[in-house]
């Protein structure tokens, strides 16, 4: 029986209010006014959803998998495109139903052990993100500017004034700037592709013929394992409460209608970007027979291979481009957080500065460490550290995934706009698959770290074992759910 939903048209749980503070129900949008306007209003959340899908970390893998398997990897984008739209989809609906996000839902319905463990693997999360993105944008500026990397990664603690800036405009503005540095990277590798030149041919052949062997297995797993961070879904399950939605049936659905399209063509644009940077390494690298497994190596190839030094110029532009996209991205999504799990409203600059803090201290402990042994060592330990970054997000994806399945696919929760059963026999095949994946990530990169595969099943083990205690675990309710309110 569907539990009777209560309308409330002009509010939110009270919690909800917390989370991104003024910028809550602050863009109206207009009814009845024409469906480009709507979608227009609507379109801004997914966008900046979709940079977490064209970070610096996603780049080693596709310019990996481009330079030693020319287009074969093409259908894993894609397959790993549409496992991001049906899982940020949810995300959205889950902030549009019950007027909580993720955290804050994790929080009302999950006892106090599990919501304390959820917050911990999500700051950690957070963390290795902002990682990847710090020594993305030092390796940018490196390669642009020619800064060493030591004193380019200590500059990245600078963007912490400019998101200072930015959220006093509010939430439009902050999705203006990420348009406008999403549209700078596709542009780039349009121009990338146009000088690569690649085989057209191959890559439709790439794109519609899934081939998976012993060879490319782990590369294939590493582009889809790290497709999908667990920040996103948080982020996107609370910036869709910025749009002033009237809590009723007709609007509520109105309103997914619109996230499922701005989702599907902003992760569109991510599967542009993604797809670009393995077939500009498939044309340029994989033609030459160089397999390319550093920032570095890609820029100095490319400044090699064009005489001019335009393609290497753009490739550096676009690195910055993405880092400093995902770094106002995982800043606000490290808010939402901290204030949906802890109920905790911390200032944007000191949240910031702590975040930035335990990204970029290690990053310089180890560049420096490494200094005596020259340029080629920092960017090794710079790549090295990319790829741990890599790891913990791995490491903590089930953790977000599978209490969002469980919520949207939770009646008392979601009422009628529950999932279907469709949804819901697509959905976790979808995170068990992505677990399991991950899990295979992870002992690969254990036993090459340990030097023992007996100790990294172990390890593994250990971690899978958590993964299963936890899917059980919060499978049980603080309480009962009540039936829905909306409002």
């Amino acid at each position: 029986m569907t539990p009777e939903v209560t309308l409330d048209s002009d509010s939110l749980p009270e919690e909800a209010h917390s989370a991104l503070g003024n910028t809550n129900r602050s863009i109206t949008v207009p009814s009845g006014k024409g469906f480009w306007r709507r979608l227009l209003a609507f379109s801004g959340p997914a966008f900046l959803v979709s940079v977490g899908y064209m970070d610096p970390g996603n780049w080693a893998t596709d310019i990996e998998g481009g330079s030693r398997f020319r287009y074969q990897l093409l259908w894993v984008i894609l397959a790993s495109n549409l496992i991001a739209m049906l899982l940020q989809t949810l995300a959205a609906r889950l902030g549009l139903v019950t007027g909580r996000d993720l955290a804050q839902t994790c929080r009302t319905h999950y006892k106090k052990p599990a919501v304390i463990a959820l917050w911990l693997g999500a700051e950690l999360a957070i963390a290795a993100c902002d990682l990847a993105e710090v020594l993305g944008s030092a390796i940018a500026l490196n390669l642009l500017f020619h800064i060493p990397l030591f004193w380019a990664t200590l500059i990245t603690a600078l963007d912490v004034l400019l998101l200072l800036a930015l959220q006093n405009y509010g939430m439009r503005l902050i999705e203006a700037i990420i348009v406008t540095l999403v549209a700078t990277i596709a542009g780039c590798y349009v121009l990338e592709i146009f000088l690569a030149k690649p085989d057209l041919h191959g890559i439709v052949h790439g794109l519609t013929t899934p081939v998976l062997n012993q060879g490319n297995l782990f590369i294939a797993l590493g582009i889809l394992g790290a497709t999908v961070m667990p920040h996103n879904l948080y982020l996107h399950s609370a910036l869709v409460l910025s749009r002033k939605v009237k809590r009723e049936p007709a609007p509520l659905r109105t309103a997914m209608k619109f996230n499922l399209l701005e989702t599907v063509i902003a992760l569109n644009g991510a599967f542009f970007v993604n797809a670009a940077i393995l077939i500009m390494a498939a044309a340029v690298f994989f033609e030459r027979g160089l397999v390319v497994t550093e920032m570095q190596q890609a820029h100095s190839t490319l400044n090699h291979v064009f005489s001019t030094g335009v393609a290497s110029t753009v490739f550096a532009l676009a690195l910055l481009a993405a880092g400093q996209s995902s770094t106002i991205t995982g800043t606000l999504a490290g808010q939402i957080i901290m204030e949906g799990f802890l109920h905790l409203r911390v200032r944007p600059w000191l949240r910031r500065l702590l975040t930035r803090s335990l990204a970029i201290v290690p990053a310089l402990l180890i560049i420096g460490l490494r200094s005596r042994g020259g340029e080629a060592a920092q960017n090794h330990a710079a790549y090295d550290l990319l790829l741990f970054s890599q790891v913990i997000l791995s490491m903590q994806l089930s953790f977000a995934t599978i209490p969002l399945v469980l919520f949207t696919g939770n009646r008392d929760i979601m009422g009628e706009f529950v999932n279907p059963l469709w949804v819901r026999l697509l959905a976790w095949p979808v995170v068990l698959t992505i677990a399991a994946l991950n899990v295979y990530l992870l002992r690969v990169q254990f036993t090459e770290w340990l030097g023992s595969s007996s100790r990294a099943v172990g390890l593994l083990l250990l971690i899978a074992g958590l993964i299963l205690a936890f899917a059980l675990f919060v499978r049980h309710w603080k309480t009962s759910p009540k039936p829905l309110t909306v409002g």
